[in-house]
């Protein structure tokens, strides 16, 4: 199969050469979905992490490919050469990995093993809420403004931020996730539980739409789905189609309660095609504009910063970025100011050039050669948000530096802390239900 990504790549280079743009883009994007049919056909699964990033990161370059802002321009070499590294490394090593060991794993424990971890995680639920909800307020009081109730401010979620709080704040997009383990591990058994998780979830998602962010709130719910369908291993259309449906309003209430009009979106995009309807535009832009923003780089960049880019959730977390901010002072190489989101190969180049965007790939695809087989053989059920997490990133691989933001570490150690959380109180409720059994031996014989 790489064979044929090999040839359609070629063709998509020669014909943008020529300025045929769009059959460049279609090329691509054509080979992207054949790569994701190929292992959705062997696997069955959806989500294959593998076929995710096919999908994706080949059919955003196919998109971008398409040429259809007055921003975009034609790629330099080494951009081409970064983008199949990009892909190449993570699809070689994966198929490496899989030849050598083969990609099933053990088998997954039954659903009423599985039982054990139901007070554990209801009780996580809580926690994690709790905290959202208590640091919001505190941001809110501290900050004195709720960005949905503030007008004539058109990026008041970037001002609603209390640094360090505001990674509590953000941690409620996780509890739709775990609900859905949650519903599933629970069955229906206790309906005041599965009520007062149904609560929590729409607290969860009124942080977001409270904060005026839009990608919180796609976060959380495509979390969500991801998780049903790692544990389900399918879904209904109808159900992704009502899901879609759903967050449609959404989305655009959260659009003008930022302030973003159809004429300032527009006078941003600088589309060739004035004529272009804003839900066409807008969700192009923010895949497009990002594989340009790394030409730019490739164009621009005067010097690698070996590693200091890709270390700054450490400098995040820890606070150095605070006491010596000369580790995160650099500049951001883009089309044009407003849009700023990048790819997630960005701060590999920035660091190490085609080298380090090589050796990223490779790695992300050993990570997810293991991830697809841990989800096989799974036993605490909160593996199935790491595998959620990482195939959401893998996804919107156009859209940015996954791995280099301090929200998705902080995301990780949460979910870790939640799966040692869940594990040593299965663990309990597995000792109590022994002792218990031993007791009334004991007495009735």
């Amino acid at each position: 199969m790489i064979i044929v990504y090999l040839i359609c790549y070629a063709a998509s280079f020669l014909l943008e050469r020529l300025g045929i743009y769009w059959l460049s883009g279609l090329v691509l994007i054509g080979a992207a979905i054949a790569l994701y049919v190929y292992d959705y056909r062997r696997t069955g699964n959806l989500i294959h992490l593998r076929a995710v990033f096919s999908l994706f990161w080949v059919g955003g370059q196919g998109v971008a490919c398409l040429k259809l802002s007055n921003l975009s321009s034609p790629w330099s070499g080494m951009t081409w050469l970064c983008f199949l590294a990009a892909f190449g490394g993570f699809w070689g090593v994966y198929e490496l990995m899989e030849r050598l060991q083969g990609e099933s794993g053990g088998q997954s424990l039954r659903w009423f093993r599985l039982q054990s971890y139901e007070r554990p995680l209801f009780f996580s639920m809580i926690i994690i809420t709790a905290a959202s909800v208590v640091s919001f307020a505190i941001e809110a009081a501290v900050l004195g403004f709720i960005p949905m109730f503030v007008e004539d401010m058109p990026h008041a979620y970037s001002y609603f931020h209390i640094s360090g709080l505001h990674y509590f704040t953000v941690s409620c997009v996780l509890v739709p996730a775990l609900s859905v383990i949650y519903f599933l591990v629970e069955r229906g058994r206790n309906e005041r539980k599965l009520a007062a998780a149904v609560v929590m979830d729409g607290g969860s998602l009124l942080v977001p739409i409270l904060c005026v962010s839009r990608f919180q709130l796609i976060l959380a719910v495509a979390l969500a789905v991801f998780t049903f369908i790692a544990m389900e291993k399918k879904i209904k259309p109808g159900i992704l189609i009502g899901i879609v449906v759903c967050m449609i309003p959404l989305y655009v209430l959260l659009t003008v309660a930022r302030g973003h009009d159809v004429e300032y979106l527009n006078g941003i995009f600088e589309m060739k095609n004035r004529s272009m309807p804003i839900f066409i535009t807008q969700p192009y832009m923010y895949i497009a504009n990002n594989y340009e923003n790394f030409n730019c780089l490739v164009e621009q960049l005067p010097s690698h910063t070996f590693g200091l880019r890709s270390l700054f959730p450490l400098w995040a977390l820890t606070g150095l970025k605070f006491i010596f901010p000369s580790l995160v002072s650099f500049p951001l190489y883009v089309t044009k100011t407003e849009l700023t989101t990048v790819t997630l190969f960005y701060d590999a180049f920035y660091d190490f050039g085609l080298f380090g965007v090589l050796v990223f790939s490779c790695l992300l695809g050993l990570i997810s050669f293991y991830l697809v087989r841990m989800i096989k053989g799974v036993h605490n059920p909160v593996g199935y948000l790491f595998y959620s997490q990482v195939a959401l990133y893998l996804m919107l691989s156009f859209f940015t530096t996954w791995f280099s933001n301090p929200a998705t570490w902080f995301y990780l150690a949460a979910t870790g802390a939640v799966y040692l959380f869940c594990e040593l109180g299965s663990r309990g409720t597995h000792g109590y239900g022994r002792r218990r059994r031993r007791w009334k031996k004991r007495i009735f014989g």
